[in-house]
Parts: C-alpha cells; structure tokens; sequence
C-alpha cells in the first residue's frame, strides 16, 4: 500500500475510562482507578443490567459492563449504584467544553457520552508536539474532574481508534502510525476485537477462511466488494489503516442505519405482549430514521430468549420494495419476521433496527395502499408534537398495556433513570 498518496492528519481519539463508573466514584469521594463500584439499571431489580464497572471491579471480581446484579458478589468493599444518566450528561457536555479550549468546534467530533475524537493539526505552536498536548489534556480532565481518560493518537480516524482500544487503554496515551499496521494491527485475532467488524460480519469473513487482519488485508478486493458491496471496500482499507472519513462523518460511510435495542425489565411469556414492544420499537426506530430525514429498505428483528430457558435467540432481517420510515410497515415487517422465527420461549431481549438507507424525500406511490402518503406524513406530525409536548405527549394504546414499556421508559434519560 503505497500511503504516501493518502492524508497524515493528527488526530486525537480520547476516551473517558468506565465514564459512569468514575463519575459516580468521584460523586462519592472515592478514588476512581482503585475503588471497586458499580453502576446498574435498577438496584432494586437483581436481574438489572451492570452499566459501567471501576476497572478495580473487573479486575478483583470480574464484574463487566453486561454483567447482572446478582452475579456482583456480597462484598463490603464493592459500590453498588443507580445510574444518574443526567449527571453524566452534564459531566460529558462540561469535558467538551474543555476541549474547546484547545481546538475549534470544526474539530471536535464527539463520538458518544464518553469518547471523542481531536484534531489538532496547527495547534503545536500554541501546546507542544502531538504527545504534550495529548498530556496536557489527559491532565487537565484528571485535574478539574477528577476523572481518568486514556488518549490513541493517529493519521486519521480509524487508526487513533484502533491504537486508544488495542493500545492506548493500557498505556494512557499511544500513538499508531502506517508504518506499525503490519506490526500491530495485522495479528490481530479474532477480527471482532478490530474497530467496525460485528459477530456476524465475523462469522462470515471465517467462512471465507479470513480469521485475521492480515488474511483480511490480503484478501482479494474484488472478491470482497462483490460479498460486502461498499462495505468489503472498507473493510479491506481499515485492514490496510486507511480511512478518509472527516471529522463528524460515520467512520463506516455505508454502514448507517437506525436501531434500538432493549434488554427488558422482566420475562415475557406471552407473544401478544412481546408484539406491543415490537409495536412500540418500531415505533422509535422509524421515529429516529424521520428525524435524519432517511428512510430504510431492510428491516431487522432480534429475538433474545431467557437464561432461564437456555437463552439464546435469532436476528433475522427483511427487505421490502420501497424504502420506509412509516412505523407500520417497519412493525409489519418485524411481525412477519416473528411470526417465521419465534419458537414460543419466553422473551428477554428484543432490537430492531433500519439499515440499506436512502434519503426520505419523496414516497413511492402503491396502488395497493393509497392511504401510504399520508401515513408518511403523519409520522412527521406525530414527530413534532413529542418534540414540543415529550415522548410521552402521544402514545399508542399498547403502551398502557401490561407489556408496554414507553410510558416508563419515557421517564428515563438514555434508557436509565435519571
């Protein structure tokens, strides 16, 4: 690969480490780093979701975020918290603001609540080389909130992602270069641990005999864009580090799509329950695709059974003729899918999601539903008014149902309490 024809930006990706976890300690004058707590869903549910974990935690106990409350062991020494999500909120909108200080607004992308990436070309005559200013920062945060951050630095955005997680997470602060892509990068095992590839994109590359970065790397491009489409072009860049994604830009161009996913609050037995939460996650699914003004053509439902039977599931998707952001249609695609797949186990784990996405502009006409404008349109109007009034200010019927979960989650800030 010859990267000479390519950018060499400097970009800053900095992550706030076990963020709810250390906000949480620091709110309790605990030392972040050495502390053992634990941030859940609800601590009153023993089969609430572990949230965020001290790196203590995970170290002394093995308590990881995913964990449940009843596995954390009964400990004096291990904090056992609620999330506080508008706190941390806040505490993320305050390290921002810290990054303003350093860089122009242009040139900061934040990533999600705990993770953002800098680019801080230009600025060595104001704060020092790559390495100076990346500790002054890592300082600043550990100074003004008490908090630990660990900082990946790299050409672009792909490449300081991969050396803050494979990396800088252990160091504090790392920097990866092209030339430590065959050296550090390629080894890697399996391809789920690399930035951008999920379970199933895995399991597919195995199947194809791709079990590593340099195998991937290697791997004919024409072979892979004619499984993949654009998403095999990026997957062989990203095995070379190359990534021309801007700042604020989806890092996997191609890979948008709309989603929610949600681990519920106790077994569901009955399917008719299990499709009043799919009713209301289409719902929301087709509510964030409007938002963007996008519109979906496949359509995906995930099933996750209870541990108590086994556990397990299936994720299957569908794709429709037109795309769609009408709630209905997105729910009656998702119905069939259950309908095909369900094997009358009990529920704890639904998501959906909306992915091959196009622009909404305009709908396509069916002269078997007429009425198909104006759902579009109402989905629009309906969007507005819970943007005025709240998420709650129009509900279906179904959320008032035994099985509905909105109206609760409704009164939760990122899905926690707040």
């Amino acid at each position: 690969m010859d990267y000479s024809k390519f950018k060499k930006k400097t970009i800053l990706c900095i992550d706030m480490k076990s963020f709810y976890a250390s906000c949480s300690a620091v709110a309790m004058g605990l030392d972040p780093l050495t502390c053992h707590l634990a941030v859940v869903g609800d601590t009153e549910r023993k089969g609430s979701v572990v949230l965020a974990a001290s790196p203590a935690l995970k170290r002394d106990f093995g308590i990881r975020t995913g964990s449940r409350l009843f596995e954390i062991p009964d400990d004096e020494r291990i904090h056992i918290v609620n999330a506080r999500m508008a706190s941390y909120l806040k505490q993320s909108m305050e390290i921002t603001k810290l990054f303003h200080r350093y860089v122009p607004s242009e040139c900061i992308h934040t990533y999600s609540v705990d993770e953002s990436f800098l680019q801080i070309d230009g600025t060595e005559k104001l704060w020092g080389s790559k390495f100076e200013v990346a500790k002054k920062i890592k300082d600043e945060i550990s100074e003004t909130f008490g908090l630990p951050c660990a900082i990946g630095i790299g050409p672009n955005l792909l490449m300081a992602k991969l050396c803050l997680d494979l990396e800088a997470k252990k160091s504090g602060i790392a920097e990866w270069t092209y030339d430590d892509i065959e050296k550090k990068l390629w080894s890697l095992e399996p391809l789920s641990r690399m930035w951008g590839i999920g379970p199933r994109v895995e399991r597919t590359l195995n199947r194809m005999g791709i079990r590593n970065v340099k195998q991937l790397a290697n791997y004919p491009l024409h072979l892979l864009e004619q499984k993949f489409g654009i998403m095999g072009n990026q997957l062989y860049h990203h095995a070379w580090g190359i990534d021309l994604s801007e700042m604020g830009a989806p890092i996997m161009q191609g890979q948008i799509s709309f989603g929610k996913s949600q681990i519920l609050l106790r077994d569901y037995h009955d399917p008719k329950e299990v499709k009043h939460v799919i009713l209301e996650m289409s719902e929301e699914v087709a509510r964030r695709a409007r938002r963007a003004g996008k519109a979906g053509r496949t359509i995906s439902l995930g099933i996750g059974y209870s541990k108590d039977e086994g556990g397990g599931g299936f994720h299957r998707s569908k794709s429709i003729d037109s795309p769609t952001s009408i709630t209905l249609e997105v729910y009656g695609a998702c119905l069939k899918l259950f309908e095909q797949f369900y094997e009358r186990r009990t529920v704890r784990k639904i998501s959906i999601s909306l992915s091959n996405i196009c622009d909404d502009e305009e709908v396509q006409l069916d002269l078997f539903n007429e009425k198909r404008p104006k759902q579009h349109d109402l989905g629009y109007v309906m969007d507005s008014i819970r943007e005025k009034y709240g998420s709650d200010a129009l509900l279906r019927a179904v959320s008032y149902t035994k099985g509905g979960t909105a109206l609760h989650r409704s009164k939760l800030v990122g899905g926690h309490k707040a």
